[in-house]
This record gives structure tokens, C-alpha cells and sequence, in this order.
């Protein structure tokens, strides 16, 4: 793979890794709710669906370190328990068994019906079967994904976008969910959407495999390698905000023909019948697969990577095989529950994960100053404790209300503030110390 253009088939492969099942769901749904305000709130939901995935990537490139790596500037066991919170819960625990039984519902039942947990179980051993052999050799996933899997997956979507093209369904509706009701309260509400696809979590996952990948290619200045990895990321998201777009404009010309939906799944199987016919179901659950299994091959090579970071004794292959048998299981217990389960763990991590996103970029500012990475990451642990703690319904209403009086509180970033603060008393006590720099930056520098 030539140098020069080798950060195509990586970008293409960064793309499969993230656009599972579930990515699928989110737009098209969002289109049809918002109906003549769908262009605000997708510009809102690229933001928080594509551009947080994007700088997940690019700041493991930036760093030139893994996640335990960029958390250990807090502390050492703050980079351990970053990894394994991070990778069990995008990893084996939710996100993993999650796309398998969202591509169950949504490419075996139209086709079989429902075959019950039988029918479950024997498309899970199948689908984590093929996980485990394409992921034991994460030198391979290049190959294997980018040149393989992504183009087939691509071209299906592109066929159903230039059907819309060329004869879209419907016209957009007015607005069907009061959140939509203007262009900046879509805006807003596409924004928070956003947050659903989780892959603001999986970027610090995947950017270790894309800057494993740049390795290959021959690249060993830190500054090409970082230079790639963006190159990759940008590819990457690219195709998936053509996707996101087409796919809410696709739910926004849907109301009439197909009526409002619950979700975005019945709403995509709908939309491939009204084009495709008897043939849509088959090619729906050809796309399905296909983003499942791309997905399901990156979270488990790069969760495996990681905890053989932490435990080298036990080999890369081993934690592909343990993950993928754990993620065949959890799988079986089905999509609601999963969902259900996953949905607090998320809300505390994905401040956290953002927080960390960016004392990376910033770390040059302050020379790795370990007091600056831990008061902020001290102040955003608690308003990210409280958002987890408030899915589950057991928050006081007087701390409710103060945390929604906060600013940004309607993007759901009420933590950001009180992490800027964190930040601010940080670099104020760096600076009232004389400005001493951490030994990892003065031994990089």
C-alpha cells in the first residue's frame, strides 16, 4: 500500500469500524420527526455524531499514545480505569452485543419473522464466529474491512440514496415533535440526538488501530503519523455525514407514504420496500450485516488490544476469543434490555471522555502540568455522576433544576462549565507554582 494514498483504504476502514447498526437508526427518524427543519438539526447532529468521533481519532494520533496513556496523565489508575470502563462498556458489555441483536432485528426478522430466542442465538454464534477470524489479525483489518466489507456496504446505501434522488418519497411535513418546532430549537435538538451514536466513545478506541495502521504503511515521524490519522479521520467522516444527510432527508419525504414511525428502524425497512420492492428486505439486511460485523471486528480488536496493554501476559487472540464468546452471550438477553442497561453507563462516560479529549489537545498549553488534569477531571467527575444518577430517576428535583439553569444545559454539556472552572483553578495553581512541567513532557521535549 503506497504511502501516499494508503490514508484512503485507513479512512475507509475507520468508517466501517464506526457505522454499525444502530447508526442507521438515528437520521432517518430524526428527519421524519423534524420534518421541514431537518437541515438545522442534522447540521446539529453531524456535530455531536461525527465531529466528537473525529477528535476522539485525531487526538490519540496527536498524543501518540493509547487511552491509558492520555488518562494516565491524570493518574496511573486513572488511565486504567478509563480503559476498562471505556472498552467493556462500547466493548463486550453493551455496545458490541448491541449490534448484533439491532442487525438481527432489523435484517432477520423482516425476512424470517420472528424466530424467537433460538433464531437469536444462532445468528449471534454466526455473527461473532466471523468476529473472532476477522479480528484475530488486527494487521489484516485494512485489508479485510477497508477494501473489502466498506466498498459492498457503500455501494447498497448509495443505491437507495440515488433512488431518493431521483424520485424522493413525499414532501416534508411540518415539524412532528415540538423540539423541532423552529431552526434553532432543531438545531439543538440534533445536537443532543447526536450523542446516541456513542461513537464520540469509540473514537479514543478506534485511533489507536488507525495509528497502528499509519505504522504500517512505513510512516514513523510523530507529526506524518498524527498528519495521517486526521487524513483517515476526515475520510472516515466524510461518508458518514453523506450518509447521516441523505438518510434524514430520506425520513423527512417519508411521512406521507409510510406514516410516522416509533423508530428508525420499521421507518428504514419501509423506505427500502417503497424502492426496492420484494428485493428491499434482502438488500436492507446485506447493509445490516455488513455494518454490524465492521463494527463488532473494530470494538473487539480494540478493546482486545487494549487489555493485553494492561495484562501482556495474556495475549491479544485470547481477549478476542474471551470478548467475543462474552458478547455472543450478552447479546441473547436482546436489544431493549441491552439498551436499557447501556443508557446511565454512557451518560457518566461520555463526559469524561470529552474532558479528556480536550486536556489532550490543550496539553502543549500548560506542559503536561498533572494538577491541571486533575482538577478538571475532578470537576467534570461529578456533574457526569449526576447525569447518569438523573437517567436513572434518583436525582433530587432541586438539583435538577440547578443543573438545568446551567448554560449549554439544553445541548445536555451542563458539565461543561463546571469543567471549564476545574481547567481555569488548575492552570491558576500551574501558574502560581511556576509553571512546573510534568517529567513526561520534559522527556517528549
Amino acid at each position: 500500500m503506497k504511502q501516499n494514498n494508503a490514508f484512503i483504504a485507513i479512512g475507509l476502514m475507520l468508517f466501517a469500524l464506526f457505522f454499525g447498526a444502530g447508526n442507521l437508526i438515528f437520521p432517518p427518524f430524526l428527519g421524519q420527526q423534524a420534518g421541514t427543519n431537518t437541515v438545522p438539526a442534522i447540521i446539529g447532529f453531524l456535530i455531536t455524531g461525527c465531529g466528537l468521533p473525529l477528535l476522539g481519532v485525531v487526538s490519540v494520533g496527536w498524543s501518540g499514545k493509547n487511552l491509558q496513556g492520555m488518562g494516565g496523565r491524570v493518574a496511573p489508575w486513572y488511565g486504567v480505569f478509563m480503559v476498562a470502563a471505556i472498552s467493556l462498556t462500547i466493548g463486550p458489555c453493551f455496545a458490541i452485543p448491541r449490534t448484533c441483536s439491532t442487525s438481527y432485528e432489523m435484517s432477520v426478522v423482516p425476512l424470517l419473522g420472528n424466530l424467537g430466542q433460538a433464531g437469536l442465538f444462532g445468528y449471534s454464534l454466526l455473527v461473532f464466529a466471523l468476529t473472532w477470524w476477522l479480528s484475530v489479525s488486527p494487521s489484516k483489518l485494512v485489508d479485510r474491512v477497508g477494501k473489502l466489507l466498506t466498498p459492498i456496504m457503500l455501494v447498497l446505501l448509495f443505491a437507495l440514496f440515488a433512488a431518493y434522488v431521483i424520485a424522493p418519497m413525499g414532501e416534508w411535513q411540518a415539524p412532528a415533535a415540538a423540539k423541532y418546532g423552529d431552526g434553532a430549537s432543531a438545531f439543538s435538538a440534533g445536537f443532543i440526538e447526536g450523542y446516541n451514536t456513542m461513537d464520540g466513545l469509540a473514537g479514543l478506541l478506534f485511533g489507536i488501530l488507525v495509528v497502528d495502521a499509519v505504522r504500517l504503511t512505513g510512516r514513523t515521524d510523530p507529526h506524518a503519523i498524527a498528519a495521517d490519522t486526521l487524513r483517515s479521520g476526515v475520510v472516515a467522516m466524510f461518508f458518514m455525514c453523506v450518509i447521516y444527510v441523505f438518510l434524514g432527508f430520506i425520513g423527512a419525504s417519508s411521512v406521507v407514504p409510510l406514516g410516522m414511525q416509533e423508530n428508525g428502524a420499521p421507518l428504514l425497512v419501509g423506505s427500502m420496500n417503497w424502492y426496492f420492492g420484494a428485493a428491499g428486505p434482502l438488500l436492507l439486511s446485506v447493509i445490516v450485516l455488513l455494518a454490524c460485523l465492521t463494527t463488532s471486528i473494530g470494538l473487539v480488536a480494540s478493546v482486545s488490544a487494549l487489555f493485553h496493554a494492561l495484562i501482556p501476559s495474556v495475549s491479544t487472540k485470547t481477549f478476542v476469543t474471551i470478548f467475543s464468546i462474552l458478547s455472543c452471550g450478552i447479546a441473547n438477553f436482546g436489544l431493549t434490555t441491552i439498551i436499557k442497561a447501556a443508557i446511565p453507563v454512557l451518560v457518566f462516560l461520555y463526559p469524561l471522555t470529552v474532558a479528556l479529549i480536550i486536556l489532550t489537545f490543550l496539553n502543549g498549553t500548560f506542559r503536561g502540568s498533572p494538577i491541571v488534569h486533575r482538577t478538571a477531571t475532578l470537576f467534570t467527575f461529578f456533574p457526569a455522576l449526576y447525569d447518569g444518577l438523573n437517567v436513572l430517576g434518583v436525582v433530587p428535583k432541586s438539583v435538577v433544576s440547578m443543573m438545568n439553569a446551567l448554560p449549554l444545559a439544553q445541548y445536555g454539556l451542563s458539565w461543561f462549565p463546571i469543567f471549564a472552572a476545574g481547567f481555569l483553578l488548575g492552570w491558576i495553581i500551574y501558574l502560581a507554582t511556576g509553571r512546573k512541567a510534568s517529567d513526561e513532557y520534559l522527556n517528549e521535549h
